[in-house]
């Protein structure tokens, strides 16, 4: 009700916006090829798609990509924090409120590949390019029939400029905390071929994760390095008919705030991707890839004067693969019809390796769980204009998985003797995810647009298998966690009056079988299957929550006030609550964890007099519960970015960043102690940009 409140005051402007723009012409023909696999005009889609172009990526006011993506206000990660600081596992993407936890319930994509961690779900953001992207796009509360059960939320598709031409760009830049960077892309022909090297080095001794006021002799800054090399050769095989091959390999250093708690990342990846297209009304994509990955962690308990710290658990080993495989077939008709046909396999295995119940100066036992995912799914998608200004899309999806290898063997680690030895029954499933949409163009300058999907998701191996800790907070694993489903829905329209695009949509999902972590727990205690909580700490498990709504309406502006100035608004106002919970009845009526009741983004792009480029992003979140009880609200916030570059000749760009212009501070988390994890403090840096 409050959000309906807070709406009803702008559906009079809204309603007199919409009879304006029967007069005005409608330009919305960006393509897009994220929403069904292959490329589209932007006004032909029912769903969502907000993009950012190059343009845009690099001259946003952020140090990461994922903070230059939180432009867009439906893209966040699990918590507020961005991958400059946050562990690799909570860098999992959450769509409008759809998938507030570490395993991502949105798939990401680079250049059609899957950049989804096998094993957990999370992203590595580190080990994407930013300034060899020719752009990214976000289809929210769609996907699913395209892309499958990782697209659950949503997806997000980031294109690397094409490997094509000759071309040379360098970006460097130095920053406080000791901040530094490069990255670099250099494409050539080289006989029939083009060959492009991409490589990037990143290194901070980074800030304090915790608030002046609760911090202890035990915090220290939390730091990052890590370093990328990407390789790929574009070649011709036969008229119409190219390869790509794409190697990548990546390895990242993290301290987590504490002497004892550290990460690190370590992944290779081989592709090869071949497309056709005879000319005629054909084409057809297919790639085929595999991901090796190996991710290493420690874990600490601290005690509440945080004047020292415990060793809790020793992940020294979490290896998982993925293998892969998709073709898509497109058919386009004179008449406007499009058809989509395809298919794809997936195949992933893991395993956590990990030394726990530490005392007298050593750990006692050891732990392996792990267990492996097999995907194989079959879909189709057609289009079809009806009259002149109606276009219907329709979707079908049939996938089958199956879980094989599920275990969980515990032994002493001074004689190797069992301490239990559990082997999982396997488990498999059918699941159908259909979709449909419509698009009436009802005049030249508005067009309405509707859309719904079903769609499912398959707990990762992480949540199945890999218990954690976060600080004093333990979680626990479960083998028998539920397929998750989705039903999604949108309404949206979409204008132009004179130099103002605008648009407005209202969306809503309800999850069944939402996989969470619930507190069963508080510390002190021993709890079976947990151990020992800490004093202050809480003992969660990964359970299923019946049934979850999140609803909410969406909507932007864009002026381009003169040639040289573009002014930009977005807003995302949602509601999440938890409706059934079979194994909490008190979570009922409870927001979820992590989700914000509001998200907006202000910002401009300036050609400013004196050869100046100003970019500045005012960002406003509303204020959300670290805690499945709602017990620990972290407080809304503001934070003010600026950009400003400047050319310097015709191939040079000097560049300086301001992240949290005013040093506002921003909590993160919130213990049940009441220690409190602040965000990124003001960072500023300086950089240069080299292109020919």
């Amino acid at each position: 009700m409050d959000l309906v409140k807070r709406l009803l005051p702008t559906f009079p402007a809204f309603c007199a916006l919409m009879a304006a723009l029967h007069a005005q012409p409608l330009e919305m023909n960006s393509l897009v090829v994220t929403a069904d696999r292959t490329s589209e005009p932007a006004s032909q889609v029912p769903f969502s798609v907000a993009s950012l172009d190059s343009e845009a990526l690099r001259s946003s006011p952020s140090l990461t990509l994922d903070d230059a993506l939180r432009t867009i206000p439906d893209f966040s990660l699990f918590r507020r924090d961005g991958s400059l600081m946050a562990n690799p596992t909570t860098q999992g993407v959450s769509l409008r409120g759809l998938g507030p936890s570490g395993a991502s319930r949105s798939l990401v994509l680079l250049d059609g590949i899957p950049l989804n961690d096998p094993f957990g779900g999370w992203i590595s953001w580190s080990q994407v390019p930013r300034e060899s992207l020719a752009g990214a796009e976000i289809v929210s509360g769609g996907g699913a029939t395209a892309w499958g059960g990782a697209a659950l939320g949503g997806v997000v598709q980031l294109l690397t400029e094409a490997a094509t031409g000759s071309r040379e760009r360098l970006a460097a830049s130095l920053g406080d905390f000791d901040t530094r960077s490069a990255e670099l892309e250099a494409t050539q022909p080289v006989g029939p071929g083009t060959l492009q090297i991409l490589a990037a080095a990143f290194a901070t001794d980074g800030y304090l994760l915790i608030s002046p006021s609760t911090r202890g002799p035990v915090d220290i800054a939390a730091s990052s390095q890590h370093s990328w090399l990407t390789a790929r050769w574009r070649h011709p095989i036969c008229t119409g008919v190219e390869a790509i091959l794409t190697a990548h390999t990546f390895e990242e250093h993290r301290g987590n705030g504490t002497p004892y708690q550290q990460n690190r990342t370590r992944e290779n990846l081989l592709a090869l991707t071949l497309s056709g297209n005879s000319g005629g009304s054909f084409s057809w994509t297919a790639a085929g890839y595999s991901q090796d990955e190996d991710f290493a962690s420690t874990y600490s308990s601290v005690n509440l004067p945080r004047t020292a710290e415990t060793p809790a658990e020793n992940q020294f080993a979490v290896p998982s693969d993925a293998v892969g495989a998709n073709w898509t077939g497109t058919w386009r008709g004179a008449d406007g019809v499009l058809t989509n046909i395809g298919a794809d396999l997936r195949e992933v295995r893991g395993e956590t390796r990990e030394d726990y119940s530490y005392s007298n100066g050593a750990y006692s036992d050891r732990r392996l769980a792990g267990g492996r995912q097999g995907f194989a799914g079959l879909y189709g998608l057609r289009e079809q204009p009806i009259g002149s200004s109606v276009r219907l899309s329709l979707g079908v999806r049939l996938d089958e998985w199956e879980e094989s290898g599920g275990h969980l063997r515990q032994s002493l680690l001074a004689t190797g003797a069992s301490l239990g030895d559990s082997e999982y029954p396997s488990r498999r499933g059918t699941e159908g995810s259909p979709s449909a949409g419509i698009k009436w163009q009802a005049s030249k300058a508005l067009r309405f647009r509707a859309n719904a999907q079903q769609s499912f998701r398959v707990p990762t191996l992480n949540e199945l298998y890999r218990p954690f800790r976060q600080g004093n907070n333990i979680t626990e694993a479960n083998p028998n966690l539920q397929t998750e489903h989705a039903a999604s829905a949108e309404l949206g329209a979409d204008g132009i009056i004179g130099e103002l695009r605008a648009g407005v949509a209202g969306f809503a999902s309800v999850l069944h079988n939402a996989v969470d972590a619930v507190t069963i727990a508080t510390g002190p205690a021993n709890v079976p299957g947990i151990g020992v909580i800490p004093a202050g700490g809480m003992g969660l498990e990964r359970l299923n929550l019946d049934r979850v709504r999140v609803a909410g309406f969406r909507t932007y502006a864009e002026w381009q006030v003169s040639g040289s100035l573009r002014l930009r608004a977005d807003a995302l106002l949602e509601n999440t609550g938890i409706l059934r919970a079979s194994a909490n009845p008190a979570l009922v009526g409870n927001r979820l964890v992590q989700v914000p009741d509001y998200n907006v983004s202000v910002g401009a792009r300036w050609a400013a007099p004196g050869g100046l480029e100003v970019t500045p992003r005012l960002r406003w979140f509303g204020s959300q519960f670290s805690d499945d009880q709602n017990r620990l609200r972290l407080p809304a916030a503001i934070v003010a970015d600026l950009n400003v570059a400047r050319k310097v000749g015709a191939q040079a760009r000097l560049f300086v960043t301001i992240e949290n212009l005013g040093n506002a501070r921003v909590e993160t988390d919130l213990s049940a102690t009441g220690v409190v994890n602040v965000g990124a403090p003001r960072i500023v840096f300086f950089g240069i940009r080299l292109e020919r």
